[in-house]
C-alpha cells in the first residue's frame, strides 16, 4: 500500500473539503469514514484528484497507508465522538504520531486531550471559512505543542487562504489556545452578523425599504470600511429571489437563527476571565430571544406591535453606525483574547491573529490590516485607542447614538448597537458609578472599599458602627 503523507478522518462537508485541498496541493493523503459508502461517494466525486487518494475500509488499514511518523486530520462532530476516536486510534499509534483535531472543539477538552496525548503529539486547529473555504483556502488557527505544529506547518500553510502572498494560519500556544482563538473568532461573527442584522431591520422596518434597495445599500456599504466577507453576502442574500415563491428569498425564512454553541462559549469564557464582551453577549441573546417565535407572536398581540416607522435616520448614519459597532465589537474580542492568553500562559500574539482572519475565515474585512498593524506597534493596548480606530470613532459614534435613539423610540429592537454604545460610553467615562456599588456591598456585607483620597484599602462606611 502507498504511503500518504498525511490522513485524514471524517469526509463529512468540511472533511471532505479539506481532503481534496490537501490533494490538489499535491500532498498524498489516505482517508477514512466510519461510514464506507461515504468513502466511495468521496472517490466519486474527487474527480482527477483521486489519484492523490488512498481510501480505506478499516481504520487498521487507514493508519498502514500513512507514512511514519504518522499525521492525522481528525474531521468529526465535537465532543464525544472526537475522544471515541482518539481511543480507537490509540492502540495503532506509535510514539510521535500526530493527531490534529480540525473540529469546533471546546478549548477545554483540547486542553485535556493535548494534557493526556502521552508520547502522542497533538494539535488543536480551529478552521475559519466554511465548505468553501475549507476547499480552497480556510483560515486556521493552532494551539498544542510547539513541536505538533513544526510537524503540521508545512501542510497546513499550503493549503491556507493567502493575504498578499502570507498564509492564514499560524500557532497560537500551548493546548486548546488555537481553539480558542476560533471560539473568539465565531463570537465576534455572532455579533458582527447581529449588527448587520439589526441595520437591516431599520432599512426594512423603519425605512421601508424593500430587498432590491436593501441589496444595493449594503452593497455601496461593501465598498467603504465595512468592507467585508459578511457584508459582501448580505447583499447577495437581499437580492436573492425564491424559485418557489418568485419573491424575495428573505421573505420565506423563518425569523430563528441556529446556533451551534461557539458564540455560547466565547460569552461564558468571557464571564469566566471578566472581559467585558457586551456586544458578543447582546448576539447571543438575540438569537436565543430569535427562537422564541409563538411568544413574541402572542406578546406583539397582547401589547400591540411597536411604531417601527421612522423618517430621522439616514443610510448613512446607519453605516456610521455599523462602523462604530464593528470596531467596537473587534475592540472586545481582541482584549478577551488578550486576557486569556495571559491566564493561561499562552503568549499568544494578537497581531498574528487578525494577519490570520484577513483572509479565508468569516470574518475576513477590510480592517483586519489595520487592526494587525494596531495590535503589533502598540501590543497591550485597547484597539480603539489606535490612531485609526479612534478616529473611526470620532466620527461616528454621533451616529451610533442617533441610531440607537431612534430606534429605541420607534420600538426597533437594537441590542448589540445598544450594547457598543454603552460600552464605549462607560469606557470614556472617567468616574463611573461603581463608588455606589461599592458602598451598597459595604453597608449590607462589610467587603470594604477603596478611599479615593487616600488610596487606603479595606475601608468601611459610617454604617458599619
Amino acid at each position: 500500500m502507498a504511503e500518504a503523507q498525511i490522513g485524514l478522518i471524517g469526509l463529512g462537508t468540511m472533511g471532505a473539503a479539506l481532503a481534496l485541498n490537501i490533494a490538489e496541493h499535491g500532498f498524498d493523503i489516505a482517508v477514512w469514514n466510519r461510514t464506507a459508502s461515504r468513502t466511495v461517494d468521496f472517490m466519486t466525486e474527487a474527480g482527477a484528484l483521486a489519484a492523490r487518494v488512498t481510501p480505506t475500509e478499516a481504520l487498521a488499514d487507514f493508519v498502514a497507508a500513512l507514512e511514519t511518523p504518522r499525521a492525522i486530520i481528525l474531521m468529526v462532530p465535537a465532543g464525544a465522538p472526537v475522544d471515541e476516536q482518539i481511543a480507537a486510534l490509540r492502540p495503532l499509534l506509535a510514539p510521535g504520531d500526530l493527531i490534529i483535531d480540525g473540529g469546533n472543539a471546546n478549548f477545554h477538552d483540547t486542553n485535556a486531550r493535548a494534557a493526556a496525548a502521552g508520547d502522542l503529539l497533538y494539535l488543536g486547529l480551529g478552521v475559519s471559512g466554511g465548505e468553501e473555504g475549507a476547499r480552497f483556502g480556510p483560515s486556521m488557527m493552532a494551539g498544542g505543542s510547539q513541536a505538533a505544529w513544526d510537524r503540521a506547518a508545512p501542510i497546513l500553510r499550503a493549503i491556507a487562504a493567502r493575504y498578499d502572498g502570507t498564509p492564514c494560519a499560524d500557532f497560537f500556544g500551548e493546548g486548546g489556545a488555537g481553539h480558542f482563538v476560533k471560539t473568539v473568532h465565531n463570537g465576534i461573527e455572532y455579533a458582527d452578523m447581529q449588527l448587520i442584522a439589526e441595520a437591516y431591520g431599520i432599512l426594512r422596518d423603519g425605512m421601508g425599504q424593500g430587498t432590491d434597495a436593501i441589496a444595493g445599500t449594503f452593497q455601496r456599504w461593501n465598498s467603504g470600511a465595512l468592507e467585508s466577507y459578511l457584508t459582501e453576502i448580505t447583499a447577495a442574500v437581499a437580492a436573492a429571489q425564491d424559485p418557489v415563491t418568485g419573491g424575495p428569498v428573505l421573505e420565506v425564512i423563518v425569523d430563528a437563527a441556529g446556533q451551534k454553541g461557539t458564540g455560547r462559549w466565547t460569552a461564558i469564557e468571557a464571564q469566566h476571565l471578566a472581559s467585558a464582551v457586551p456586544v458578543i453577549e447582546a448576539a447571543v441573546t438575540a438569537r436565543n430571544l430569535s427562537a422564541q417565535r409563538d411568544r413574541r407572536a402572542g406578546l406583539e398581540a397582547l401589547f400591540g406591535a411597536a411604531p417601527s416607522h421612522l423618517t430621522t435616520i439616514s443610510r448613512d448614519q446607519i453605516e456610521g453606525a455599523l462602523i462604530a459597532g464593528k470596531v467596537l465589537c473587534y475592540t472586545q474580542g481582541f482584549e478577551m483574547l488578550g486576557a486569556a492568553s495571559r491566564a493561561h500562559g499562552w503568549d499568544t500574539d494578537l497581531s498574528a491573529v487578525a494577519r490570520v482572519w484577513r483572509a479565508g475565515c468569516i470574518i475576513r474585512s477590510a480592517m483586519l490590516g489595520d487592526m494587525a498593524e494596531a495590535l503589533m506597534t502598540a501590543p497591550g493596548a485597547l484597539l480603539i485607542e489606535a490612531p485609526v480606530f479612534a478616529d473611526h470613532l470620532r466620527e461616528n459614534h454621533a451616529s451610533l447614538r442617533h441610531v440607537v435613539a431612534e430606534a429605541a423610540r420607534h420600538g426597533i429592537a437594537v441590542p448589540a448597537l445598544s450594547a457598543a454604545l454603552a460600552y464605549f460610553d462607560a469606557m470614556r467615562t472617567a468616574r463611573g458609578t461603581a463608588n455606589m456599588i461599592q458602598g451598597q456591598r459595604d453597608y449590607f456585607g462589610r467587603h470594604g472599599f477603596v478611599r479615593l483620597d487616600t488610596g487606603a484599602e479595606d475601608q468601611h462606611g459610617p454604617w458599619a458602627d
